[in-house]
């Protein structure tokens, strides 16, 4: 999992969006004994609403990696990550596990969005609707900032065309509030 971002403490990270999600960099250790006096440190980037959830999924992914439980190890520090370039759209892979009702699949996905978070939101979203897997029954790989000439997917490179323009089919005529009549004889065309 590589470093990038910014790190601050979960109270001090200024809330201005309303993402469902935050990324967490949670990193934890197991505890250390005579045997191991300075055991490895493991780190991990989580996506989760709140610190509890990604303490959670912190030590369920440790589990499941590494011979490492919760009564046996502990967390060393727990931090919000913040986008880089947050103003700035931009495409991601995200590489994922689901559990389906038949079995496991392995999956790629792109999504175009301005933040990370953004980007996993859409992805568990996208997830619960086309496949219906919870939340509990995804997991996140690697989320991957992707440049445009390596888009594979056909739905986000048809975006990617160079002034591109959206059709604004239902429009009202620029009628001046003062001078607009509460009643009309006639309904107003909305098509140009």
């Amino acid at each position: 999992m590589e470093a990038e971002g910014v790190y601050c403490n979960p109270p001090f990270f200024p809330s201005r969006h309303m993402a469902r999600f935050t990324e967490y960099q949670v990193v934890g250790r197991k505890l250390p004994s005579a045997q191991e006096v300075a055991p490895k440190l493991f780190r991990m980037r989580i996506f989760a609403p709140n610190v509890v959830v990604a303490k959670s999924r912190f030590w369920y992914f440790l589990k499941k990696l590494r011979k490492v439980k919760k009564a046996a190890g502990e967390i060393v520090s727990v931090n919000v990550i913040a986008e880089k370039r947050p103003e700035q759209i931009k495409n991601f892979g995200i590489w994922i596990r689901y559990d389906s009702r038949s079995g496991t699949h392995n999956m790629y996905k792109e999504y175009r969005a301005m933040r990370r978070v953004e980007a996993v939101e859409t992805c568990y979203q996208d997830m619960a609707a086309r496949h219906r897997a919870r939340f509990r029954s995804v997991q996140i790989i690697r989320v991957a900032e992707v440049k445009d000439a390596d888009v594979r997917r056909q739905y986000i490179k048809q975006l990617l065309t160079p002034k591109l323009a959206f059709p604004l089919p239902h429009r009202l005529a620029n009628v001046d509030k003062k001078h607009r009549a509460l009643f009309v004889a006639k309904r107003p065309t909305t098509f140009y």
